[in-house]
Parts: structure tokens; C-alpha cells; sequence
């Protein structure tokens, strides 16, 4: 039994929806490592428990298991936005989300996030953003005027795999996205920050 296996056995266990969602996205997608998975989506259930945010903003839904762990720990009059750009990912969403009684705490909007955002109306108690990589330095500046003082926002995959120790290519403009989103948090005197080592990387951010 290696490590990661261990935790997994000593920790909540998956719910059946997420279980049968994390075994479809195998089969039928091509890039199923991109979900959330069973660690990492107890951990966003359990920030969500502690943090009782009423609305969340999550830019990129991809299959939505992330947005159901979140939907998870929302307090009885919570609700979770979610923002996916590709449209042929649609259907395959809302079918999972009609399968859960949170589904009324749910909406899902298609398009652009950085055109949707400003369309957006209120504040929000926590962001996670989890879409293109090159833009994350964008969705942030986008969203931050939107997040109330005290609120969080969550950056995932912001180690990529060990690529931030490396000089990037030229053409890698993924690798370059994070890094730029590091530094630019790094130097942010607005919030407070960490880095969770947890698969890709997961960045928890304070808005002061």
C-alpha cells in the first residue's frame, strides 16, 4: 500500500455519485486525471464546512466533481456558481448534477469565464479556480474585486507536476501561466497565502 492509498483508507470515504462519476470520467474522457478526485475532494468539502461560505464562484467545472464536493458542505441556503467553457461538456454535467438533491444549489453557465464574471451579480464567499492555466492571473484579477473581505479563493494545480522548479519552453504557455500566477500572489499584499502540496498543488488564499 503506498502513501496515497493509506490517507485514502483513513479518511471519508468517496460518496457513491462521485465514486461512479470519478469511474465514468476513465472510461469515457480523455483527460480523466483532470478531475478532483477522492482526496482532494474531501479536502474542498471540508473548506466549504469550515469556511460556510453562502455563494461560491468556480471557474471550470470540466465534469463537475469538484463543484459537487463543494455543493457538499454548503450551509441549507448556499449556493455554488460554476463557470465551464466548453459546451460539449454540457449535457455530461447536468446529467450528474440531476442525479443529486443538491442540484437547486448548482448553476451552471457556458461561455468564457472572463467575459461571465463581470456579467455575475453580487459577491462572492469563495472562488476556486481550476481552468486554462494561462489565464489564472487573469480569472484572479477578474474575480477579486468580487470576493468580500474575509473570503477565500483557491488555486488548484499551482505546482504542475514539479514544472515550477523548471525553466519553462517558450511554448508552454500553461507551465508559464502558473508561474506568473505564483509570482503575482507572492507579491500580493491584499491577502495572505499557502501552498498545499496535494497532487498538482492547491493555493489557499485570505482576501485580507
Amino acid at each position: 500500500m503506498c502513501l496515497d492509498d493509506y490517507i485514502v483508507s483513513c479518511i471519508d470515504k468517496e460518496p457513491p455519485l462521485l465514486a461512479t462519476l470519478n469511474r465514468k470520467a476513465h472510461i469515457d474522457l480523455l483527460r480523466p486525471r483532470m478531475i478532483a478526485g477522492h482526496l482532494q475532494g474531501r479536502i474542498l468539502k471540508m473548506l466549504v464546512r469550515m469556511q460556510q461560505p453562502k455563494r461560491i464562484l468556480e471557474i471550470g467545472t470540466y465534469t463537475g466533481y469538484a463543484t459537487l464536493c463543494l455543493a457538499e458542505g454548503l450551509p441549507e441556503d448556499g449556493e455554488i456558481h460554476t463557470i465551464e467553457i466548453d459546451d460539449e461538456m454540457e449535457d455530461f454535467i447536468r446529467n450528474q448534477f440531476e442525479q443529486t438533491v443538491l442540484k437547486n444549489k448548482i448553476h451552471l453557465h457556458t461561455g468564457d469565464a472572463l467575459e461571465m464574471i463581470p456579467r455575475l451579480e453580487g459577491s462572492f464567499d469563495m472562488v476556486f479556480i481550476d481552468a486554462d492555466k494561462r489565464d489564472y492571473c487573469e480569472y484572479y484579477e477578474s474575480v477579486f474585486d468580487k470576493v468580500r473581505k474575509g473570503g477565500i479563493i483557491l488555486a488548484d494545480n499551482t505546482l504542475w507536476n514539479g514544472k515550477v522548479l523548471e525553466e519553462p519552453h517558450p511554448n508552454d504557455k500553461q507551465t508559464i501561466g502558473i508561474i506568473r500566477f505564483n509570482e503575482m500572489i507572492a507579491k500580493d499584499t491584499r491577502i495572505e497565502k499557502v501552498i498545499l502540496p496535494l497532487r498538482d498543488g492547491l493555493t489557499v488564499i485570505y482576501k485580507k
